[in-house]
Formats: structure tokens, C-alpha cells, sequence
């Protein structure tokens, strides 16, 4: 009887090192080595301390950025900032003029109605505690006026979120637990945990589960796909959406081979994806800012699942990169913790 304890506990152990290995050893980035590329050919923009998210403006050019202070306990490190792409060192300014005082933002979406109204969703996470989306009208100076707060049950680690409406919007979970144990074994077992609520505009409601470190999520320009980015499972799913009911239909998972993170979509309707290829080097850089990360960023056709990289730096000129957002002949690079963004040429 012992030894058949003894042997059931020896297979439980190889199960969960196998677990484990098969986790760890792609995120390390051991079987995926990168050639640098592009980044030599970009310019370095200072913005702010943590230019995690970014996206663009689809007419004008104006790129909005998301930053906040995450080595920071500084309850004014964070704020919304814009520039115009074509002019960037002469029009960079802080836009968030009005707007909570304990705001330390995270994903941001624009919603563009067909009147022209517009307004920016924004995940913050209040050193209070707790998440809200903060919803922001923008006036026609690019300038951001606090409208509503937005909190839900289901919002409960609140990464990225897409608007979909003036008061609907997707956001993505990227994870279940937040501390203890069961952080760890979520983590380093791959634990599908992870997922998406919806707000219909007057409750939320969980809209898929089952996901390793939901992160990055965007919608396709008809609205009727939604495509979420899986940071430790390293893919990204393609959902159909019911315009009208908000429900989520999965369709296909697309394999990328990094760290997947936030999700921009250029006009073709490829999806441009800030990655992060060695998951432990960012993990290293979190702790220590002399620690270089890589920067990753990729352009993937969802229709064929092909998936290319645009970019590529070993950390030097930006560590840990988040997002690539794309406009025209250029695209906008932003960083978990560096205060800068690239300013890259669509080669």
C-alpha cells in the first residue's frame, strides 16, 4: 500500500515538472531566438514613466498613451498623454486634464461614433485598491474631460479592454488570483484561468473563460470579430461577437510564439501585437531597471493565422515593449516601465 502511495505521489510529481517544463521552456524564448531588427531605425520620444498602452487616432494621426509609474507609489504618476504622429516632439502634452485623482491607468480604447463623438476607455488601478474604466469625452483640442466611472464585479484584474459602443465594452481578466499560493501555481502551471467580462452598458457579465493570462484584446472595424491575446499561452483567439447580444463565440486560437500583449489593428485589419519573446528577462527588468528586456513587436493576419515580426531590439533602445500601434507608414512602440516610446517606420 505504501509503495503504491509512494508511486502515485512520484507521478503527480513528474506531472506537475512536466507541467512546469512545458510552461517555462517557451517562455524563456530558448526556442524562439530573434535577429534585432528596425529598432536602429526608430526615434526615442520621452513621454512618461510607463508607456504601457498605446493607440491612434484612425483620420488625424493622434496618438494617445497611457502612462503610469509602476515602480512608483506616487498617486500622481499617471495620466493620459497625445501627440500627432507627424509632428511628435512639438505637440507631446498631457491631455487627461480633468479626470480621479487616484488614476493610474492601464489599457485604453477610443470609441469613434458615426456623429464623430468620441471617447476613451481607460482601465485604472487606483493605489487605493480596487479596478475601475474610466470613461473620458474628448473634445476637438484632443483634450480628455472625465465622464463616468465604471465598476462590476467580473471586472477583477482588469489588463486591456475594447470599446464597442458609447458605453459597452470588452475587457480582459489576466488572471483569477492575485496573491497567495494559487497566484503561483496560476502562473507557473499555466492554470487557464484567465478570461473576458462585457459591459452592456448597465452590468457586466463574464464573456469567456479558460484562457492562460488573458492580456491584449481588440474588435475588427465591422465589430464582428474579437481577438484576445493570451501573454502566457502564447496565442491569440479569434472570437465571433453578437453585435447585438455582446456573446462571444470562439472560432480559432492563433499560435505566436511570444509573449503576447497588447493588440492594434492597421487598416488591412492585420493585428500588430507588443510581445514579450523572453518572459523572464521581464520579469527580471520589473525588479530592476538596469535589467534589459527585449522588445517584440509582430503583425499577424488573422485570416491566415501567418504571423511576422516588424521589430525587434534586445532592450537597448526600449525594454519590455507592450504595444505597436500603427498608422500609415508608421507605427508607435510603448513600454511596460520605460518612459519612452519609438516612433518606427513601417519597413
Amino acid at each position: 500500500m505504501i509503495r503504491v502511495i509512494l508511486i502515485a505521489i512520484g507521478l503527480v510529481v513528474l506531472i506537475a515538472l512536466a507541467r512546469i517544463a512545458y510552461m517555462i521552456v517557451p517562455a524563456s524564448g530558448m526556442l524562439t531566438p530573434h535577429e534585432p531588427r528596425l529598432a536602429e531605425r526608430c526615434e526615442s520620444l520621452e513621454v512618461a514613466p510607463g508607456t504601457e498602452d498605446v493607440t491612434i487616432h484612425p483620420q488625424s494621426g493622434i496618438v494617445f498613451v497611457s502612462a503610469a509609474d509602476r515602480r512608483s507609489e506616487n498617486p500622481d504618476a499617471g495620466g493620459i498623454w497625445t501627440f500627432d504622429i507627424a509632428d511628435p516632439f512639438q505637440t507631446l502634452r498631457y491631455a487627461s486634464v480633468d479626470g480621479p485623482d487616484d488614476f493610474q491607468p492601464h489599457g485604453i480604447s477610443l470609441w469613434i461614433g458615426d456623429d464623430g463623438r468620441q471617447r476613451l476607455f481607460v482601465i485604472n488601478h487606483p493605489l487605493a485598491g480596487g479596478h475601475t474604466v474610466e470613461v473620458f469625452e474628448v473634445d476637438q483640442d484632443w483634450r480628455l474631460f472625465h465622464a463616468e466611472t465604471i465598476t462590476y464585479p467580473e471586472l477583477s484584474s482588469p489588463n486591456d479592454l475594447v470599446a464597442v459602443g458609447p458605453n459597452q465594452f470588452y475587457a480582459t481578466n489576466d488572471s483569477r488570483y492575485q496573491s497567495g499560493i494559487m497566484q503561483q501555481l496560476e502562473a507557473y502551471f499555466g492554470l487557464p484561468l484567465a478570461g473576458v467580462s462585457y459591459y452592456d452598458g448597465e452590468t457586466g457579465r463574464t464573456a469567456a473563460g479558460g484562457m492562460i493570462y488573458a492580456n491584449g484584446i481588440n474588435v475588427s472595424a465591422d465589430g464582428r470579430m474579437l481577438y484576445v491575446a493570451e501573454f502566457l499561452g502564447r496565442r491569440v483567439n479569434v472570437f465571433e461577437r453578437n453585435p447585438e447580444t455582446g456573446a462571444l463565440t470562439h472560432r480559432r486560437s492563433i499560435p505566436v510564439r511570444t509573449g503576447a500583449d497588447n493588440i492594434e489593428i492597421d487598416e488591412s485589419g492585420d493585428l500588430w501585437i507588443g510581445a514579450h519573446p523572453r518572459v523572464f528577462d521581464f520579469l527580471a527588468h520589473a525588479e530592476d531597471e538596469t535589467a534589459l528586456a527585449p522588445s517584440h513587436v509582430i503583425r499577424v493576419d488573422p485570416e491566415t493565422g501567418q504571423a511576422v515580426t516588424v521589430l525587434y531590439t534586445h532592450g537597448e533602445e526600449l525594454s519590455g515593449s507592450s504595444v505597436g500601434a500603427p498608422f500609415g507608414y508608421q507605427f508607435v512602440v510603448g513600454a511596460v516601465f520605460d518612459s519612452n516610446v519609438l516612433i518606427c517606420p513601417r519597413g
